[in-house]
């Protein structure tokens, strides 16, 4: 009954979502308009010339960092499996501890512009930022696809689209203005764009929050009373316990867990966000106020699921267009019908965009800073070429996820950053932590690490349930080439990660230079000549 709802409110009221749409798109490319003007050097265009402040750097990071994953996948995740999909909330969140201890300021003090500045800072240039580069492009990729994949879902139901005909269309459109956005913008657009969509979101989660507990009467008992005499979970108060998603395979929960604990700490566009700040204090305040804002919208969320699963129904969730993504709009429209309905999916759609042009961004800056820059030129090119390059490598990244966020439609969002967060967590996040901790560390080590990782999850993943041999697998039930039996990698990855990095630097016949590893280690742990690193 309600899926027939959704669809008739989505086709009756095409003007109203379209026009509660554009209105977004138009005040955020005002803004971006406004704030590319200011983008006289690199520094401006990569970092925003470092002039936030904390607080604002933290919207900024909660812009980013919740994406469609979190409102959507994470929303459907609960209205589905329960207690199971709130374990996404609780590893996306604890991460950030991670971050905060062991990263954050440590990388400010240390870096330039990327995460490739920090780890080559003590090693041989050249391998450790084409490594670097690498990963990073392939982890930006990941998460490109998990927001386009929300993206196509999201539209589909606002205007009740259901061929894939459409949602490629869909994807298409955010993919153009992606590129509009970092192209104008550059960092600091796109900054603007992630406080606006932070506010905009854990705003609008707040008030439909408070509705479906005042539905309940302010009773969070009696919410999930009202999920499981919904539930088609047998028995139906499985939801409310764990194992209904994970039950059959503990292991893959364990795996799924290390990678989001760790992996928020090797997210590229996450640490980048750390060079936007002007010291290495406001980088902390930010992650603190990152930290605040992020466990809100979490608990949130968990009212939200389970609000989804009583007033919609995990059966009519699963069966509209857009799927598992479908649960936060539906939910809304069974709140306040196509007004909120409206306002809600320009929410889900400004977080789309908002976190795609944070990614693209990052990836851009790494290729044209780290490959284009150090490499290619020795660093000696033009910084004005070097921004120029930067702007075509955006291009061709949009393409690039237009054509993959087409080819993943239906799949669970949270599931694929959690993919995202385990190449992270194996490729990215044992070379971070070698080379701000350990001396001995050498580049035989980062480069064997950072490959290493990167092909570990990546062949893990290929060979996984997630391509292969299941209904929900992205080549169906009809082809299976599976053989390894988790779906998430991060078990088996992130200690190959750790394992090559501490072999590739204990055989090395080169070792790298004490005074560097000293420099390095004085600077990222008291910021002394930390300055040093943003002179252009």
């Amino acid at each position: 009954m309600i899926v027939q709802t959704a669809v008739k409110a989505t086709e009756t009221n095409p003007v109203l979502n379209i026009s509660i749409f554009l209105a977004f798109v138009a005040v955020t490319l005002i803004v971006v308009i406004r704030a590319g003007r200011n983008n006289r050097s690199a520094a401006d265009y990569y970092t925003g010339g470092r002039s936030f402040t904390g607080p604002q750097n933290g919207f900024a990071i909660a812009g980013d960092y919740l994406s469609a994953a979190s409102f959507l996948g994470i929303v459907g995740a609960i209205a589905i499996s329960g207690y199971d999909g709130f374990l996404y909330s609780i590893g996306f969140l604890v991460a950030w501890l991670v971050a905060l201890l062991l990263v954050a300021e440590l990388m400010r003090n240390t870096g330039k512009y990327t995460m490739a500045d920090v780890l080559s800072f003590r090693l041989k240039q050249g391998p450790v930022r084409v490594a670097a580069a690498t990963t990073t492009l392939a982890v930006c990729f990941f998460y490109l696809l998990a927001q386009m994949a929300g993206a196509g879902g999201l539209v589909s139901l606002l205007l009740g689209i259901n061929d894939k005909l459409g949602q490629s269309v869909v994807v298409v459109v955010v993919g153009g203005l992606m590129i509009l956005y970092v192209l104008i913008g550059g960092m600091k657009g796109t900054t603007w764009v992630q406080i606006i969509k932070a506010f905009l979101l854990i705003i609008g989660a707040l008030g439909m929050t408070i509705w479906v507990l005042a539905i309940n009467g302010f009773n969070f008992s009696g919410l999930l009373d009202s999920a499981v005499a919904a539930s088609i979970s047998k028995p139906a108060e499985a939801i409310l316990v764990p194992g209904l998603k994970y039950g059959h395979n503990p292991l893959d929960f364990i795996s799924l867990a290390i990678a989001l604990v760790l992996g928020t700490a090797g997210l590229p566009h996450v640490l980048m966000r750390f060079y936007t700040v002007p010291s290495a204090k406001e980088a902390r305040r930010s992650v603190v106020w990152a930290i605040w804002l992020i466990g809100a919208f979490y608990l949130f969320t968990l009212v939200l699921g389970f609000g989804a699963a009583a007033l919609v129904g995990a059966d009519v969730i699963a069966a509209a267009p857009g799927g598992v993504n479908s649960a936060a709009p539906l939910l809304s429209l069974a709140l306040g019908g196509p007004l909120l309905l409206g306002f809600i999916s320009a929410i889900a759609f400004a977080t789309i965009l908002a976190v795609v042009a944070g990614i693209t961004i990052t990836a851009a800056t790494s290729f044209a800073h780290d490959i284009y820059m150090s490499v290619i030129k020795k660093g000696k090119g033009d910084p004005d070429s070097e921004v120029k390059v930067a702007r075509r490598t955006v291009i061709v990244i949009g393409i690039l996820a237009i054509a993959g966020g087409i080819g993943v439609q239906g799949q669970n969002i949270a599931f694929l950053v959690a993919l995202a967060f385990a190449v992270a967590a194996s490729a990215n996040l044992p070379t971070i932590l070698y080379s701000l901790f350990w001396r001995g560390f050498t580049t035989r080590g980062a480069v064997w690490s950072m490959y290493g990782g990167l092909a570990a999850a990546m062949i893990l993943i290929i060979f996984s349930p997630v391509f292969s041999g299941t209904p929900t697998s992205m080549f169906g039930a009809g082809v299976n080439f599976a053989w390894f039996p988790l779906s998430n990698p991060g078990i088996v990855s992130i200690p190959i990660g750790f394992f090559l990095g501490w072999l590739g630097s204990v055989t090395s016949t080169r070792k790298e230079d004490p005074l560097l590893a000293a420099e390095m280690s004085v600077r990222s742990l008291t910021g002394h000549g930390a300055e040093k690193a943003v002179e252009h």
